[in-house]
C-alpha cells in the first residue's frame, strides 16, 4: 500500500503585484530590450554615471563603433528604459528611473519567498 504524503507548506501563497495584460506586455518589452550584452553594458555604464552621458563617451568603453552604440541606444530609448536629450549636435543618455522601478517591482518578494 502506498503512503499518501501531505503537501508541504513551505511557501507563502502566490501573490503578484497588480499586473494586467498591457503592463505584462510592456514589461516584457523592457526585458527584451535588455536581451543583448551590449545593451546591458550600456545600462550599467549609464547607471554608474553622475548624470546624462554623451554617446561619444560610450563608444570607447564598449569597444563598438558609434553607429552600433547608437543602434543599441535607440532600442533602449524605444523600450522606455533610457532617456535621450539633445545638446547641440550630441545626444546625451540617462536611465529612466521609473522604468527600472517597474522592473524591480516584479522581483520583490512580498513574504520573503520560500525558506
Amino acid at each position: 500500500m502506498r503512503e499518501t504524503l501531505s503537501p508541504i507548506d513551505c511557501c507563502a501563497p502566490l501573490a503578484a503585484i497588480d499586473l494586467d495584460e498591457a503592463e505584462a506586455s510592456a514589461t516584457a518589452a523592457l526585458f527584451a530590450a535588455l536581451g543583448h550584452p551590449a545593451r546591458v553594458w550600456i545600462v550599467n555604464l549609464l547607471a554608474a554615471g553622475d548624470g546624462p552621458v554623451c554617446l561619444c563617451n560610450l563608444t570607447e568603453p564598449l569597444g563598438l563603433a558609434q553607429a552600433t552604440v547608437s543602434q543599441h541606444l535607440k532600442r533602449l530609448v524605444d523600450a522606455g528604459l533610457v532617456l535621450r536629450e539633445e545638446r547641440g549636435k550630441w545626444s546625451y543618455f540617462s536611465l529612466d528611473a521609473e522604468a527600472f522601478e517597474r522592473v524591480a517591482a516584479l522581483a520583490l518578494l512580498p513574504n520573503g519567498g520560500c525558506r
